[in-house]
């Protein structure tokens, strides 16, 4: 058996965290799905940058929407920003058909993939929210996540999106208070919906970004807490989702027909090229989370990784090994917000390239 299949058997999703239309055409991404028990997908500004550059597949789309002069979406559908959500969503329409699958057989749980809005619009929660009912509108797929980040502004809208029916990945947490700040507006917005009378099934990840962590502090700790810090961040967030998972308010509101919003383990590529490139897959296994991976740790993982003991719901050896961090001088709620704050300026960076990237397919000068 597959490691892959070993992790899926335990509980966890596997998803891929790469999309391109090549993966598409040439059945790279079907074969994910049929031999190592993928079952969802994750995508970002950069990934589609990357994949849009790269070649030409996406070059006879870029024409036909860039010369549609009637377009059902008025004035500016066909700007930069547009074109690209055309194509994106083109890429994942095809991906969500591929894990329909998945997504019936675990009654509508599993078998996401997922569309980020706008970056430009963390701190605007009143545009963030327009948007992602109009991309899941646009999306057409039940089995389509809205990315939006946690952000304070990103809260209001995870819930008010939340309320409207909208199925959301929280992106861009960092720590156990992040989380819990997404996992709040997250089950606020289903007590509305309970309250106003609606279904309470609405879906939802919260995805903890992993090892940027160690990146951050790898020129600042000794070398025997090197790539540590990550694991032990990812640690007291998943005791911290064991324990809400557990709460009388979570419990309240599944008897009430909710589900849970899934924690889902972000950024598990492993950095450090001295490092197993495996470390971040065997170190969050863990039942009922999700962990999105590159294609290249995911085909590593397949390859030569290891199932062994599952993560303690309990945080395990998580605290001791914070506190020796902190010892080293490490402010670890400082840090947390720095890696929000400067993840959100390296998505806006990655947008910004993707849309000279789109203008310059389209032969227009950013």
């Amino acid at each position: 058996m597959k490691p892959t299949q070993k992790l899926h058997d335990i509980g966890q999703s596997l998803w891929v965290d790469n999309i391109t239309r090549d993966m598409l055409r040439e059945g790279t991404l079907k074969g994910y799905i049929e031999d190592l028990s993928v079952t969802g997908l994750t995508s970002n500004p950069t990934i589609f940058d990357k994949a849009i550059g790269a070649g030409a597949s996406y070059d006879q789309q870029i024409a036909e929407v860039s010369a549609g002069a009637e377009n059902p979406d008025g004035p500016g559908a066909n700007s930069d920003e547009n074109v690209f959500f055309e194509l994106a969503l083109a890429d994942l329409r095809e991906a969500t058909d591929l894990f329909a699958d998945a997504h019936a057989r675990t009654a509508g749980i599993d078998g996401f993939v997922s569309l980020e809005v706008s970056p430009l619009l963390a701190d605007d929660a009143g545009a963030t929210i327009e948007q992602a009912a109009k991309l899941h509108a646009k999306g057409e797929r039940s089995n389509l996540y809205i990315k939006i980040p946690g952000t304070p502004a990103g809260t209001e809208a995870i819930e008010e999106s939340i309320f409207a029916g909208i199925p959301i990945n929280v992106t861009l947490l960092f720590d156990d208070r992040q989380y819990l700040a997404s996992a709040e507006a997250y089950m606020k917005g289903i007590e509305r919906r309970i309250e106003a009378g609606l279904d309470p099934v609405v879906n939802s990840v919260a995805s903890i970004f992993m090892s940027r962590w160690d990146v951050a502090v790898a020129d600042e700790v000794p070398a025997e807490l090197k790539n540590r810090l990550g694991i032990a961040i990812g640690g007291r967030a998943y005791r911290a989702y064991r324990e809400l998972l557990n709460s009388d308010r979570w419990l309240r509101l599944a008897n009430a027909g909710a589900r849970p919003q899934r924690l889902l383990w972000a950024s598990t590529g492993t950095k450090d090229p001295e490092a197993s490139d495996t470390l971040y897959i065997e170190a969050f296994a863990s039942p009922f989370t999700v962990n999105t991976m590159p294609d290249k740790t995911l085909e590593a993982f397949a390859d030569h990784g290891q199932v062994g003991d599952l993560m303690d719901p309990g945080g395990g050896a998580a605290e001791g090994a914070l506190k020796e961090f902190e010892g080293a001088g490490i402010d670890l709620a400082a840090l947390a917000q720095r890696l929000q704050d400067e993840g959100k300026e390296s998505f806006n960076k990655s947008w910004e390239e993707l849309l000279k990237t789109i203008a310059g397919k389209r032969g227009v000068t950013a």
